[in-house]
């Protein structure tokens, strides 16, 4: 594994009735806007290791007519949700996406679901650090915000700890811990069992 493969650096909260609250506060941080996007994630889990049992994911997103495929590693820190990504474009359209996922389901790959949001994008720069901060809107799932940092291995231990002061100066307590992806498939399990 390269050396130069980043950390995503990542704390998750639900903000059920507060996302209004939220921007305000990003506002008042003078965070900068950076637009808003519609993303589709389509999940897949490995032929022979189930990625629930070792933490991992591999993805394939959709912004519009952008495409990339995704790995995650498992989480390493209990505190954020710290782990190494890797992140590949893909050429665009969805005929693109599709190829590539029926690509990865000849060979064995199984897909597990799509999750879909609503993301309003934000930037803030402090600290020496580059925050990418998202409030998204989850289909079937809720509102969250997601603070994110990308460091190597040699900055992770000040990444993290910037994650967590940032979140607590914006209030922020009781980090989620899943994904959306899990979220989805209990949500789902759930509606199935009623």
């Amino acid at each position: 594994m390269s050396k130069s493969t980043p950390f995503e650096v990542e704390q998750k909260f639900s903000l059920q009735g507060r996302a209004d609250h939220m921007r305000e506060r990003l506002t008042e941080l003078r965070a900068t806007f950076c637009g808003e996007i519609r993303q589709a994630d389509r999940y897949f889990n490995h032929p022979v290791r189930d990625f629930a049992q070792t933490d991992e994911a591999l993805r394939i997103r959709s912004v519009g007519e952008r495409n990339f495929v995704t790995w995650k590693g498992p989480k390493i820190d209990s505190r954020t949700k710290t782990r190494r990504e890797i992140e590949t474009p893909l050429g665009d359209g969805v005929q693109t996406a599709e190829q590539f996922g029926e690509t990865l389901e000849q060979l064995g790959f199984r897909p597990v679901a799509v999750v879909s949001k609503q993301r309003q994008q934000f930037e803030l720069t402090r600290d020496g650090f580059h925050f990418e901060l998202v409030l998204d809107e989850v289909d079937r799932v809720g509102s969250f915000m997601e603070i994110e940092l990308l460091a190597d291995e040699a900055g992770l231990a000040k990444a993290q700890a910037a994650v967590l002061k940032l979140s607590e100066e914006l209030g922020l307590d009781s980090p989620e811990r899943r994904s959306y992806l899990e979220m989805l498939l209990e949500a789902t399990d759930q509606a199935g069992q009623h």
